[in-house]
């Protein structure tokens, strides 16, 4: 979709690891200031709508927007009532923290003016704010979590009872809920294309 390239992983290529701490902190290998080793500036971030990703893009974008959670909430202490281990299950967690992350690489951009680093904390500090309500009011926990209560309206099925769940393993539950979601993107794609040959072939 943007800077990122898809591949098939593993289960495994979907778990944190120990780079994660520092990987936005250490600048490439090979870079040389003022050297631009493919010819044109990277071009900027764009908005993410989650709900219109491709299964690649899907896969690509949960799995950069998770390395860097890890990265903001060790670099910055905070706790599970701001960053909770199970945000990824809670769309409301999901789309304020791919805002965050997409405002911060806005913001660290090297065309970037200095000032907008300080702009970000700024609004990292109203961030926060809202993530402890966003927690709070869903009921995810540090050892569990719950689907986000939803009320219904008049005429609407009552809404499911909610129940606790704990999960022992993060990160090897975070590998399942993403192959799932792709596969379901991937099954979305797929019966999309179908109904679009079906309407072809019937002209």
């Amino acid at each position: 979709m943007n800077q990122h390239t898809p591949h098939n992983p593993g289960p495994e290529d979907y778990l944190a690891h120990d780079t994660y701490d520092t990987a936005y902190d250490e600048p490439d290998p090979g870079f040389e200031p003022g050297f631009d080793p493919g010819g044109d500036l990277p071009e900027p971030p764009k908005p993410i709508n989650w709900n219109l990703l491709s299964a690649e893009d899907l896969e690509a974008e949960w799995l950069e927007l998770n390395k860097w959670v890890h990265w903001l909430r060790r670099t910055y202490g905070l706790p599970a009532s701001v960053i909770p281990p199970f945000w990824h299950h809670h769309p409301e967690l999901l789309w304020e923290l791919s805002a965050l992350h997409l405002h911060w690489l806005g913001a660290y951009d090297p065309e970037q003016n200095a000032s907008a680093p300080i702009g970000w904390h700024r609004d990292f500090a109203d961030a926060r704010a809202r993530l402890r309500e966003w927690v709070a009011a869903s009921g995810t926990r540090l050892d569990r979590d719950r689907p986000t209560r939803q009320t219904s309206w008049p005429g609407e099925d009552p809404a499911p009872p909610v129940e606790d769940l704990t999960i022992e393993n993060r990160e090897s539950e975070f590998a399942d809920f993403v192959m799932a979601q792709v596969a379901e993107r991937r099954r979305a794609e797929d019966e999309f294309f179908r109904r679009l040959d079906d309407q072809a072939g019937g002209l």
